[in-house]
């Protein structure tokens, strides 16, 4: 048994993880016809817990808990592997990305979400507020605008042959590889950070 957890708890290769998440659409889609994605279970925790008269939550949410089941599951299931299976092996983080990410003023690389800017200290800065609560907004706004999230365009729509989703995909890692090379310096410098 601690064999198979010292396995479990290793960083498994591309070519196991990949196919076991690529796997779970035509799974969701055999099993009981349905699409993965995990933005849209937000939609269900606002249609469940804001009264009704908002068209957008006024549906039968209910009929929809096995994704809200799904998404607390993989919760859960972060929690446990983070707590209990953890990988005491420091990141592997490449030399190009630890200097330019030191060039921006982020030297704790012993974590996966660096202290200097994932901290209940930045969180009412500025800063913290920008990065955390425009951030946030602007993420559930794109989402909403794109008709989904990363995970259910490029996992769920693009294996079902959808164009809309493989618009939505090569526009989302422009706009990654865009803020990356071009627009997260500048941004940095002037949140401050």
């Amino acid at each position: 048994m601690q064999s198979f957890i010292d396995w479990l708890s290793q960083p498994w290769p591309w070519y196991i993880a990949g196919p076991l998440i690529g796997l779970t659409v035509p799974a969701l889609l055999l099993v009981g016809n349905k699409a993965f994605g995990i933005s849209s279970s937000l939609r269900h925790i606002c249609a469940a817990c804001i009264p009704a008269g908002i068209p957008f939550f006024t549906y039968d949410w209910k009929k929809e808990i096995w994704n809200l089941l799904f998404v607390l599951g993989t919760a859960l299931g972060g929690f446990m592997a983070v707590t209990f299976m953890g990988n005491p092996e420091p990141f592997a983080i490449a030399a190009s990305t630890k200097a330019d990410l030191t060039a921006l003023g982020i030297t704790n690389f012993s974590e996966m979400m660096p202290s200097e800017i994932f901290s209940w200290e930045n969180l009412f800065t500025g800063k913290g507020i920008s990065f955390f609560v425009i951030g946030g907004f602007l993420v559930g706004f794109g989402t909403r605008y794109a008709g989904g999230c990363t995970s259910g365009h490029a996992i769920m729509g693009i294996s079902s042959l959808q164009w809309p989703s493989l618009v939505a995909t090569i526009c989302f890692m422009l706009g990654g590889f865009l803020m990356t090379q071009f627009l997260l310096s500048p941004l940095m410098q002037i949140l401050g950070f």
